[in-house]
């Protein structure tokens, strides 16, 4: 395995629910692939088994060559993962929340790196200094976008990432992934936004039941046919729902 991120035919069940059935994947080293599915498509398993939450009952799970199945520390050194339902402190400051959560993370910046960071998120300056419990569910989640992306570990791993954010945020949001790609990292998003996918992603992985249905990669000034996406996610959650 010489990807960052590396499923090889990876099958995990709940009981007799196949959760996660032959699903090969690989994110290279500066690259974004976006993975869309519908509800019980396996996504939010995927990630939990790159993070070591889970353990898989069949196939190889790498990050940077890590098992994290074996030593899900080791594997979570290599990465910073962004949650849909960010946890933060109500009481604590943005400034503070992120001061902290670095420090835990043993990546601890100076203040200025920590503004530039909130800047580059689109959160506002008078935001830094007050504390999160007036925050909306988009200032919070711009925090916890700032957190992740100063953590700069080889591998970062996004849950419905644009929750919560407007369209300018949410254009902000891909502009900073794009630059953690362009300085070699391995980005897998899951998403329901197909747009904001369309937007970053270098590839486009349909995930349906478990396993990758489709692939579609970048090409060209347009990069991705929306209508020919919409078409084939649709199709794909009917599968399902069906």
């Amino acid at each position: 395995m010489t990807a960052a991120i590396e499923l090889d035919t990876v099958s995990l069940s709940y009981g007799s629910h196949r959760v996660l059935d032959g699903l090969s994947l690989s994110v290279p080293a500066g690259s974004i692939t976006a993975l869309l599915g519908g509800n019980g498509a396996g996504k939010s398993t995927t990630l939990s088994v790159l993070l070591g939450f889970a353990r898989a009952q069949s196939g190889q799970v790498a990050v940077c060559g890590v098992d994290p199945g074996r030593d899900a520390d080791g594997a979570r050194r290599n990465l910073a993962y962004l949650p849909e339902n960010v946890a933060l402190y109500e009481h604590l400051t943005a400034f503070e929340n992120a001061d902290y959560l670095l420090a835990l993370s043993g990546a601890r910046r100076d203040r200025k790196e920590i503004a530039d960071a909130f800047a580059a998120a689109g959160l506002q300056d008078r935001a830094w200094t007050q504390r999160l419990g007036g925050f909306s569910k988009g200032m919070r989640q711009k925090v916890a976008i700032a957190v992740a992306l100063l953590r700069q570990t080889p591998v970062l791993l996004l849950d419905e990432p644009t929750s919560g954010l407007d369209p300018r945020a949410t254009a902000d949001f891909n502009t900073l992934v794009s630059a953690v790609r362009d300085r070699g990292a391995a980005v897998l998003m899951v998403t329901h936004d197909l747009l904001s996918a369309a937007d970053v992603a270098d590839r486009i992985g349909f995930l349906e039941a478990g396993r990758i249905a489709d692939e579609v990669s970048a090409s060209g000034p347009e990069r991705f046919d929306v209508r020919a996406l919409h078409a084939r996610f649709s199709a794909g959650r009917e599968a399902v729902a069906a």
